[in-house]
């Protein structure tokens, strides 16, 4: 079984900074990269960065130059650094793994998903 925990999420006045962290832990059998997606209230879940263990990170044309994903591949943790936030990056952000398919813009290419963690940027 292989659990993924995200943490790190809270309040926030616009235009401050968050970091997001997630660690994956358990039966991981094999593991090339790791994402971070996020859903507001009555949108589709999108996604917001990922990175590869190969070193490629790709990230979403709305948060790209403000937010930052880095990562341990030995310790499958992944951190989304998030600064000069909006209001409108307000939503549940989840985390997750991906064992072996390399589309990690879509969530069909991740295995084990976290429970998310709520960010809220007030204006």
């Amino acid at each position: 079984q292989v659990h993924v925990v995200e943490s790190g999420g809270g309040l926030v006045q616009a235009g401050g900074s968050l970091t997001l962290t997630c660690t994956a832990s358990g039966r991981i059998t094999n593991s090339i990269a790791m994402g971070w997606f996020r859903q507001a209230p009555g949108k589709e879940r999108e996604f917001v960065a990922a990175i590869m263990w190969s070193g490629i990170t790709q990230y979403s044309d709305s948060v790209k130059g403000r937010f930052t994903i880095s990562g341990d591949n030995a310790k499958n943790t992944v951190f989304l650094q998030m600064n000069s936030l909006k209001p409108e990056d307000t939503a549940v952000y989840y985390c997750a793994l991906d064992r072996s398919r390399a589309a990690v813009q879509s969530h069909y290419a991740y295995d084990y998903w976290g429970r998310g963690a709520q960010v809220t940027v007030s204006s």
